[in-house]
């Protein structure tokens, strides 16, 4: 049985706490990043996107190229990103205004674009015949793959086409050079293939779906391409090696794949590109490869907070159970990635476990890769902060205790965005017979296959979730794997049906009342002992979300804390502050303390305390302190 995401956004309208995550998004983070892509934003390290294609259009006019090319090679994926957060906030907000930004900047990339259908300011401005040279380092095929994605959501959005003519256009001239004219290579950094296979599934055009399924085809068959190719130039953007096909997701064809290694982000985009392949041609052979791709990174490789990729060094996965908490990299674009992944794998397969992880990524580290007032952001999502040594000592550099307003890297704040204002296409799902409810959102939904729906629900702090009925047909209702316990009713009536692969199905007609019920009950995870850096350590959840502890909750120290293993946990509502809805959690702890030495021969001190634990995704909203998920643990 196979599910099709919401492609028709149009069929979401959320509410409550998604509603009010995309309201920022809409009237905060768009206007910010659009600011900052402008060089308008005060603070922001200059950004230079949008300039970048006016000094392309210059040059295709014969104008010349006015300041010339600034910022980093990727960065008309900035604007493509944008462009789809932005989309997808017109969907759920409709604004004139908003809709005439976009309209504008989509007037400069058209007008940024060779007659021959090239679109890529890097290489307009500094060197045309430079083109597709450098597949391994200079991200043209990345850039030309997000701005794809940009250009079916705001013809969704909006009905308008004048970017989608302009990607179909630009996928046909990559389709001459690769397909048509025999040119070798595959992306660097996978992203064009999953956009190929949306712009086939919006538009039908079958150049689209063969250029993706030959770049997945082509990748690994010869490991030793982007050495050759580096030989091949005399010149280079990074100076990467070509020949780590590890990191690049390069060393076996893709059907052999066993594990997740190499650059988190690389792997994931490419996982989905391969599972999204697999939904349109039925390969069995490659979606075993996915099934084996996933289970690597869920079963050996994943934080408790969906974060990927362990290691700052090619922001990679580093080797199974190595996950560290003080030093994860996690970057937020690999959490985002592995949601993708994970809908994915749910469009061939229905299991709830892919949307346990799209949940528990979600809700904690994606949502954790921006500050609650939307105007910073986290790159990197470590599980243990401690000023002094967090971002100061050389393995610890990449740890940062604050968000930063912007990046010059800049690829995770749209990033976020886009996945936030789109949450709809992960929450439900649909095939001809069955309407899914993979995560829980409140909203008005309208299948296509003519399920229609009200979801009633404060999740993820409330765990009631209501459906009310507009018309009827067959729903299948995701029980988490988290909880311990839960009830269905449908008008009163408790269903006794057991799960299918973690889903309810069951039939519903108009005006029926079904409510699901889950377990609210706070818990203490521990993890597998084949975790070297979390021996002792125990995580505390409350449903889909990971609770961590701050100093500015504990007396500025949680260093010296350890949870009961039996302690009394209670849950409470904050009613004010940058906190106001968020659920605290206490628990009975004890503080050890020390005399001071380096080390001792005399047992620390114990002193029973109460320790209090907040989100895990609000963390580093109230000043710089300490913070750790995986505490001591004392019986």
């Amino acid at each position: 049985m196979k599910i099709q995401q919401q492609i028709k956004l149009s069929s979401y309208r959320s509410k409550d706490f998604i509603r009010d995550y995309q309201k920022l998004v809409k009237e905060t983070v768009i206007p910010y990043q659009y600011s900052v892509l402008n060089d308008m934003a005060p603070g922001a390290e200059k950004s230079h996107v949008v300039k970048n294609f006016e000094n392309a259009a210059g040059v295709l006019r014969g104008e010349g190229a006015g300041d010339g090319f600034y910022g980093q090679v990727f960065q008309d994926s900035d604007a493509a990103k944008w462009i789809e957060a932005a989309a997808y906030s017109l969907i759920s907000f409709p604004d004139k205004g908003l809709e005439e930004m976009c309209d504008g900047l989509i007037d400069k990339i058209a007008d940024a674009q060779d007659t021959d259908g090239y679109l890529n300011t890097y290489f307009t401005i500094k060197d045309k015949e430079k083109r597709f040279t450098n597949l391994y380092e200079a991200h043209e095929l990345y850039c030309a793959g997000h701005m794809m994605e940009a250009a079916c959501a705001y013809y969704e959005a909006t009905g308008k086409d004048k970017l989608l003519n302009v990607m179909i256009k630009n996928a046909e001239h990559i389709y001459k050079v690769f397909i048509l004219d025999g040119h070798e290579g595959f992306p660097g950094h996978p992203e064009v293939e999953l956009a190929l296979l949306r712009m086939y599934q919006l538009t039908g055009n079958k150049h689209c779906l063969e250029l993706a399924k030959h770049f997945i085809d082509v990748r690994g068959a010869d490991p030793d391409y982007y050495n050759k190719e580096t030989k091949s130039r005399s010149w280079t953007v990074w100076g990467n090696n070509p020949a780590d096909n590890v990191y690049q997701q390069s060393d076996v064809p893709v059907r052999m794949m066993k594990d997740a290694k190499g650059h988190a982000v690389r792997a994931v985009y490419l996982y989905t590109a391969m599972a999204q392949l697999c939904s349109e041609t039925d390969d069995k052979e490659l979606f075993e490869a996915c099934k084996r791709l996933f289970k690597s990174i869920k079963d050996k490789q994943m934080y408790i907070t969906g974060g990927i990729g362990s290691t700052s060094i090619g922001e990679a996965f580093s080797v199974d159970y190595d996950l560290p908490g003080d030093t994860a990299y996690s970057e937020t674009c690999a959490s985002v990635g592995l949601m993708f992944f994970a809908s994915r794998m749910l469009e061939n397969e229905v299991s709830s476990e892919y949307a346990d992880v799209m949940e528990k990524a979600f809700y904690n580290t994606v949502l954790a890769g921006m500050a609650l007032d939307g105007k910073s952001f986290f790159y990197v999502n470590p599980l243990e902060v401690v000023p002094g040594i967090s971002g100061v000592s050389q393995t610890h550099k990449h740890i940062i205790t604050q968000r930063p307003g912007w990046y010059a890297c800049a690829c995770c704040p749209p990033n976020a965005a886009r996945l936030i204002s789109s949450f709809g296409k992960y929450a439900y799902g649909e095939n001809e017979n069955t309407a899914f409810c993979h995560m829980f959102a409140s909203g008005e939904v309208n299948f296509k296959n003519g399920v229609s729906l009200v979801c009633e629900t404060n999740y993820p702090y409330d765990f009631k979730i209501r459906y009310k009925i507009n018309r009827g047909g067959e729903l299948a209702v995701r029980i988490p794997g988290w909880s311990r316990s839960y009830e269905l009713k449908v008008n009163g009536v408790v269903l006794s049906d057991e799960p299918k692969s973690g889903y309810l199905f069951f039939k519903v007609k108009e005006g029926d009342d079904v409510t699901l019920t889950l377990d609210d009950t706070p818990r203490l995870v521990y993890p597998s002992t084949s975790i070297p850096s979390l021996t002792g350590k125990v995580c505390l959840m409350r449903g889909p979300l990971v609770y961590c502890f701050e100093g500015v909750d504990n007396d500025g120290d949680v260093l010296s804390v350890a949870l009961k293993r039996d302690g009394e946990m209670r849950v409470s509502r904050l009613d004010d502050g940058a906190l106001k809805g968020v659920d605290k959690i206490t628990v009975g702890a004890v503080r050890k303390r020390d005399g001071g030495s380096l080390y001792s021969d005399v047992p620390p001190e114990e002193t029973e305390i109460t320790a209090v634990a907040v989100p895990y995704y609000i963390w580093g909203n109230r000043g710089e302190n300490q913070m750790r998920v995986w505490m001591d643990e004392i019986r």
